[in-house]
């Protein structure tokens, strides 16, 4: 069982205000600001669902369109809140010895208008499907981790298509750019506010690729970066291929050594490592992993401004983990992926707020492994347990019948469905509103003199009905 005795909603409520009041002054007007905060409380929350309708029904809305204005068309600024989640993060996650890992995830997405999407593999899908693809940059250390900064992926099928980004509210400056070269953007902007960070670790993606490296080396900051096996590095004997290299690792040169705890307990693996030759004063080096059971090989190039232990460069290796982690709980907990926006002023909007309530989940448990460790025999509270204790003690909404009834019809089919069955059904988004038309046996209505518009929908479900007339 998990350790609960500690609990304090207070503190929890306390905290959750503080964060709110960090980023008040990022709107200029008290509506946003309010709003701001029932949709993060809404990520927060454990709706099964999370999106413009269903956080707008939680909050008490009469409607989605305001919680739509405020990630549609409101003005604020998205990139200067995204600045507020990295301050809050570094200042109670802290760690001289953490790592930045980046890393891409992808959401899977119908039709083709959505920003960003086009059919291209997806590890969230394990398959090639339309997706829209984004780079993340996440701030792991010894007290917790969460992501910092996030860059849109814009395929090349895209920039070459003004009118199209246009339309997604993509600038005319939008270039293409690679998942590197993204990543590199957001390191920079970390490192060019002031911040410092020994160690930068990926997959094969950003270590296959020597702008990347030579540019975190150009910046002293160490790396170690995951590359293939037909990766090619040159050696003080020349140049060979990283898998040909490890088949001449005499077996004394392994050592047993742990990437760090995981689920089952430590993860133990064989490494190795080699001098490599580098442009740039510095330690170079390829690292290379050996499964104990299977024997299958991994391998990694890793720079250092000065020399580092073996052991060194093992922990960051296996820190790149905790970005699978903070994927997995930021859309399993606070919705990252949940969004049903197609611009990209929304989009961003929304990745940024959901960064921020997961940063907020991450600082808490933080903050309760500090104050009050588990006793022996239970487990520490996690981000899963703090977000179900954080609804039902501090952000549980009850909403009267008045409202769940006044909600309740838009759900016959659903609203987003509906709209586009209008659109294409020719009557446009915005028809008649919604009625109930009551008349005797043998007259007619005052409300009926016109045909009421009726959805294709609710004609296929034998309902003498119209729909709402809200957009999504």
């Amino acid at each position: 069982m998990t350790a609960g005795h500690s609990v304090d909603p207070a503190r929890w409520q306390e905290a959750f205000e503080a964060l709110m009041g960090r980023i008040a002054g990022r709107f200029a007007r008290v509506e946003p600001r309010r709003r701001v905060r029932d949709l993060v409380l809404g990520l927060l929350s454990d709706l099964p669902r999370k999106n413009c309708w269903s956080i707008a029904e939680w909050a008490g809305e009469a409607s989605p369109e305001g919680v739509q204005h405020l990630l549609g068309r409101a003005r604020w600024d998205a990139d200067r809140v995204r600045d507020d989640v990295r301050e809050y993060v570094l200042e109670h996650l802290y760690d001289e010895d953490a790592v930045l890992v980046v890393d891409e995830t992808g959401d899977v997405k119908k039709g083709t208008h959505t920003v960003a999407v086009q059919r291209q593999y997806t590890g969230t899908a394990g398959r090639i499907e339309d997706a829209q693809v984004a780079v993340y940059l996440v701030y792991a250390g010894g007290r917790g981790h969460a992501a910092v900064d996030r860059e849109l992926y814009i395929p090349r099928s895209w920039t070459a298509d003004p009118d199209r980004c246009r339309a997604a509210g993509l600038g005319e400056e939008t270039v293409f750019a690679t998942k590197p070269e993204l990543a590199a953007r957001m390191i920079g902007r970390f490192l060019d506010a002031g911040h410092r960070v020994g160690w930068v670790a990926g997959d094969e993606v950003y270590g296959g690729n020597p702008n990347l490296r030579s540019a975190l080396e150009e910046r002293k900051v160490g790396y170690v970066l995951a590359v293939a096996c037909s990766a090619v590095v040159t050696t003080g004997a020349g140049k060979f291929r990283v898998d040909a290299l490890a088949e001449k690792v005499p077996k004394r040169a392994w050592q047993k050594l742990s990437a760090g705890a995981g689920a089952k307990g430590h993860r133990f693996h064989d490494w190795a490592v080699i001098d490599l030759a580098g442009a740039r004063p510095g330690s170079h080096q390829l690292l290379i992993r050996r499964n104990r059971t299977t024997g299958e090989l991994a391998y990694y190039r890793c720079f250092s401004p000065a020399p580092v232990p073996l052991a060194t460069l093992v922990r960051v290796a296996g820190s790149r983990w905790r970005v699978e982690e903070t994927f997995q709980s930021g859309k399993g907990l606070v919705g990252l992926d949940e969004h049903q926006l197609r611009r990209f002023t929304s989009w961003s909007r929304w990745g940024t707020l959901a960064m921020l309530a997961h940063a907020f989940l991450a600082v808490v448990r933080a903050d309760e492994h500090t104050r009050h460790p588990a006793p022996d025999g239970l487990i520490p509270l996690t981000c899963n347990e703090i977000q179900r204790l954080f609804t039902m003690l501090v952000a549980h909404h009850v909403h009267d019948v008045a409202h769940r009834l006044g909600w309740d019809p838009r759900r016959a089919p659903p609203l987003p469905a509906t709209w586009h069955l209008r659109v294409r059904a020719g009557v446009g988004a915005l028809g008649p509103p919604r009625q109930t038309v009551t008349a005797g046996v043998g007259s007619r209505s005052p409300a009926s003199e016109e045909p009421a518009v009726r959805c294709p929908a609710h004609v296929r479900a034998g309902r003498n009905s119209t729909c709402c007339s809200s957009p999504p």
